[in-house]
Order: structure tokens, then C-alpha cells, then sequence
């Protein structure tokens, strides 16, 4: 299997975010998320069961975790780690624009 993670983008302000799934195995899920400046819905915060490693490819977003007092700005190459149940949200995507995001989720158990 192979592909480009750059290929299909939505162009300008699609409706909603893009999720597509690239790899799919017990434990590991990799996927590309494409934002258009989407958000979280006001109050609601992600608490996954599984870890999320997440690199921002293309755009600009902002994620707020409810354990921080600011917001943290992502450009390009940033990456973040984020634990099982860490409450977390997306605050702004760039709007009119892709956001690429290479997000892989995993289970907190792997490889123990």
C-alpha cells in the first residue's frame, strides 16, 4: 500500500474535517486529518482511550488541553504526544486553507 498524503486535498472551506484512515492494526491506528478551519464544538473536549501522536504537516492550528491555561499553537513540523484520557480540543484551524495532520493512535499497552 502506498499513497501521498497531499493528494485529494479538499480545496478552500470544505464543510467538515477529513479523516482518512491509512493503516489500520490491533493497536495502531495511523490516519490524515485535513481541517479547513474547523474547530471543537464549544465545550466538548477529547478523552480517548488510546494514546495520539500527532504531526502538523501544512496550515496552522491551536490546541487547548483543559489541564493548560493557553492555547498551543502548532505550524508545520510541530508534533505532540498526547497521553490516554488527556482532555484536549481543537481551537482553530486555518481557515480557507488545509491543516494536514498525520495523527497516529495507539494503545497505551503497546509493546509492553
Amino acid at each position: 500500500m502506498s499513497g501521498n498524503l497531499f493528494a485529494g486535498l479538499p480545496p478552500g472551506q470544505a464543510r467538515d474535517e477529513e479523516f482518512d484512515a491509512l493503516l489500520s492494526r490491533p493497536g495502531l491506528r495511523i490516519e490524515r486529518i485535513v481541517s479547513t478551519g474547523q474547530c471543537s464544538p464549544p465545550g466538548f473536549w477529547y478523552d480517548q482511550a488510546e494514546g495520539e501522536w500527532v504531526l502538523l504537516l501544512a496550515g496552522a492550528a491551536r490546541l487547548r488541553f483543559a489541564d493548560e491555561d493557553a492555547d498551543r499553537e502548532l505550524r508545520p513540523g510541530d508534533w505532540l504526544d498526547i497521553a490516554p484520557h488527556r482532555r484536549h480540543r481543537v481551537a482553530w484551524t486555518a481557515p480557507g486553507e488545509a491543516t494536514v495532520w498525520l495523527a497516529v493512535h495507539y494503545a497505551d499497552d503497546i509493546g509492553d
